[in-house]
């Protein structure tokens, strides 16, 4: 029976850049290993048949999908054995902690023919230099949509009851905790539950919530403190002793969208666009942000402000998703030179030897 397979981003497209949570994502593993090699040089590939070959065998797997490729993955994780393998190029460049002992470099240009990559020198560079300026163009544009974004949300942060925000986060808090408490250090985990990909917003929130008894679906404005709720109850947890997965938002990810508190079958997020679900199950409750903390009538009496700030963000998004979708037709292009000059056999045989290591640890997990 095959196991079950969890999917997340560890890195985002964001407003304040390429934002890595890649760190967090694969504390706690005692082996790693770090694909270097070009585009197109068959890192996800290679990583998608080993999770793949290890989910049907049974285990558990976690993909780290690749924000600025839909069909790609950055990294595979099997948490029964403690290990992944992750693709250590940029931007998500990986930081060894105990080179040998837990990470090992695995160069995938070693199955390239370098005098084929050689005669296409100035074209890599040129493809190279556009890519980086497809990105910068998206993040600023990016930057520029987070700006229309505060005007959003100060206009229901002006009209806010903070009191009874905070009788709405202690209530829930009560609700969640009751005298509960585990004597054990936390286990936090930063993710992405959705990214700015190159076709637009994508997210993994049913996924990530299967088989989670309780969740509690956030409605709000911006602005409506929906991530503040969520900040408030994570540190609650931490302070309990329950692990916690934190999901950042991919637009700012100085902002929170979900919680979830396996320990106690919770799953908390904001359940507005562009991650919009509405209740399906019989357990799912929604919180209304608006309706119990906004000055009935802001929606009304803003009505033109607020018409004006949202063309004005799509406006602005819709610029910086096609900056996204740019920088991956300019990628294609460059991961063609590389897959042309690569002898994929080489690729596999170097599949086959990280497999028989994972196959090694499995003794030593027994």
């Amino acid at each position: 029976m095959a196991g079950k397979i969890v999917n997340y981003f560890a890195g985002g497209n964001t407003a304040r850049g390429f934002y890595s949570l890649y760190e967090s994502s694969l504390q706690g593993l005692s082996r790693l290993f770090i694909l270097k090699g070009g585009p197109g040089t068959g890192k996800s590939s290679l990583m998608k048949k080993i999770g793949s070959k290890w989910n049907e065998e049974g285990y558990d797997i976690e993909y780290l999908h690749c924000s600025s490729d839909n069909h790609s993955i950055d990294g595979v994780i099997i948490p029964a054995l403690k290990a992944g393998i992750v693709d250590g190029t940029a931007p998500h460049v990986i930081e060894p902690k105990a080179p040998g002992a837990i990470e090992e470099y695995v160069n995938l240009g070693t199955a390239w023919d370098s005098c084929k990559l050689q005669g296409k020198r100035d074209e890599i560079l040129a493809l190279s230099a556009e890519i980086s300026t497809s990105f910068e163009k998206a993040y600023s544009l990016f930057d520029e949509a987070l700006k229309v974004h505060d005007e959003w949300e100060k206009i229901y942060i002006d009209n806010m009851d903070f009191s009874k925000a905070d009788i709405l986060t202690n209530e829930l808090i009560l609700r969640f905790f009751e005298d509960k408490g585990l004597n054990k250090k936390s286990d936090i985990r930063h993710r992405f539950l959705g990214a700015a990909t190159p076709i637009g917003a994508v997210d993994f929130v049913p996924n990530l919530t299967e088989g989670v008894p309780k969740r509690y679906l956030i409605k709000g404005r911006p602005g409506s403190g929906k991530s503040t709720l969520l900040k408030k109850v994570a540190a609650q947890a931490e302070q309990r002793g329950f692990d916690v997965e934190v999901y950042h938002c991919g637009f700012d990810p100085q902002s929170l969208d979900m919680l979830i508190l396996r320990e106690l079958g919770i799953a908390i997020f904001d359940s507005t666009a562009p991650h919009e679900y509405f209740p399906e199950r019989d357990n799912d409750e929604v919180i209304d942000m608006y309706e119990k903390l906004i000055t009935p009538g802001t929606d009304e009496k803003y009505k033109q402000e607020l018409y004006g700030i949202s063309v004005r963000y799509k406006v602005k998004m819709k610029q910086a998703t096609a900056a996204l979708a740019g920088a991956k037709n300019l990628r294609d292009k460059l991961e063609a030179i590389y897959i042309n000059a690569m002898d994929f056999s080489k690729v596999d045989a170097i599949t086959a030897d990280i497999d028989q290591q994972l196959q090694q640890l499995t003794t030593e997990c027994e």
